[in-house]
Order: C-alpha cells, then sequence, then structure tokens
C-alpha cells in the first residue's frame, strides 16, 4: 500500500475497502479507476471535508438493481423463498412466458 493509503472497515455489512487520500488518488487515478472495475472493489476517496466511495459501474447498477426489488412489497420474502427451492422443482427456463 502506498503513501495516503490504508484500509477501511466500512460501517455496513463489514465491507472492507481502501482508503486514499485525495492527493494519492489524483496521482494514480488512472490505475486506482481500473482496480475499482476491474476487481469491483470500492474504494474511499478522503480529504478534511468528507469523504467518497467510488464503485465500478457493474457493482453500482447492480446495488441499484437490489435496492429497487428490495423496495417491491413482498419481493425479499418471495427471493428468500426461491432462494431454497431446489433447482429440479422449477420451471425450464425455455418454458417460461416472459
Amino acid at each position: 500500500m502506498g503513501q495516503g493509503e490504508r484500509d477501511v472497515e466500512g460501517k455496513a455489512g463489514g465491507i472492507i475497502m481502501q482508503n486514499v487520500s485525495a492527493a494519492a488518488f489524483s496521482k494514480n487515478i488512472f490505475g486506482m479507476l481500473e482496480h475499482t472495475i476491474k476487481f469491483n472493489e470500492p474504494l474511499s476517496v478522503s480529504t478534511e471535508h468528507g469523504s467518497a466511495v467510488i464503485l465500478s459501474g457493474e457493482d453500482y447498477r447492480n446495488m441499484q438493481e437490489t435496492l429497487y426489488l428490495l423496495s417491491v412489497p413482498g419481493m425479499r420474502d418471495k427471493l428468500l423463498a426461491g432462494k431454497s427451492e431446489r433447482i429440479e422443482d422449477c420451471v425450464p427456463e425455455e418454458e417460461v412466458e416472459w
């Protein structure tokens, strides 16, 4: 880990992410963005006034989809029930009418 970088534990879910100062980020912005995209690891960039988190586009879209699905009444229970269902008991994908 370079100067101005450290790992921090996130408050939500115990997620550990790299934390860098804005100065360190500006020196290696391309490399850090590429790492975030390639490995889907969030990056926290700190200034004296606070911090911002950088996510890959894939992680952001997945987070938005999860938030949407959990906002639909009853969807969480349906997802959890489906998770415990045996794959053999499911309708084959080619028989699903979209």
